[in-house]
């Protein structure tokens, strides 16, 4: 009997002390990381399973899943045909989530000063690291017609072969109406270092 008392107790306590480890995480918790690198579950708990860390469980943060393969460096790219979205970040309050963006599983609770320094894109341009190795990325993007040209981050996934650039973003590049009026345009993208500053603001110039 007092052998059936002590495995109780110790039941007991094991409960207890996992119920004490038990974070909550994610959309749940406001955006909280999970600590020591665990991962966010879609219920919002951490843990260190599958069932908490595989993208296709609805992984929120620090996910793990095929190892992605090395992404082009800074400076690879392509000449692409884009188009436009109409992400509205700003409505939005720049909210992965709000939008229905795929990078969102991974970006959605990175601070609003990283979401919204650049302009977004959807990106699926032949030069790629795939995804999700893809999401977060920075791309310089320059309209071939008139030279304008801008930065923006990768939040989603496309499928014309290029880009589909936030309807802001689009506009920027089209000094020339050209690409409204044809309904796309066509753009020499390159993978760049997003930097480390953080700037609200759209980053737009135009080309030498």
């Amino acid at each position: 009997m007092e052998k059936v008392r002590f495995v109780m107790l110790f039941v007991f306590l094991i409960s207890l002390v996992g119920a004490t480890m038990a974070e909550q995480c994610g959309r749940q918790a406001g955006g909280a990381l999970c600590p020591n690198n665990l991962c966010c579950s879609q219920f919002g708990w951490c843990g260190s399973s599958d069932e908490y860390c595989l993208p296709e469980n609805n992984c929120q943060s620090n996910c793990r899943g095929p190892q992605p393969q090395p992404g082009p460096a800074p400076g690879g790219g392509a000449t692409v045909r884009s188009t436009y979205h109409f992400y509205n970040p700003e409505q939005n309050n720049w909210d992965l989530m709000a939008v229905s963006a795929y990078c969102s599983t991974w970006d959605a609770s990175k601070p609003y000063s990283w979401r919204s320094k650049y302009g977004w894109t959807a990106f699926c341009g032949p030069v790629s690291p795939g995804f999700p190795a893809a999401c977060g990325r920075c791309l310089n993007v320059r309209n071939t017609r008139t030279g304008a040209q801008t930065t923006v981050r990768i939040v989603d996934q496309c499928s014309n072969g290029g880009l589909d650039l936030d309807w802001g973003v689009f506009q920027r590049l089209d000094t020339d109406g050209e690409g409204y009026r044809q309904g796309h345009m066509t753009v020499r993208y390159d993978f760049v270092d997003c930097g480390n500053g953080f700037n609200p603001l759209l980053a737009s110039v135009v080309d030498k």
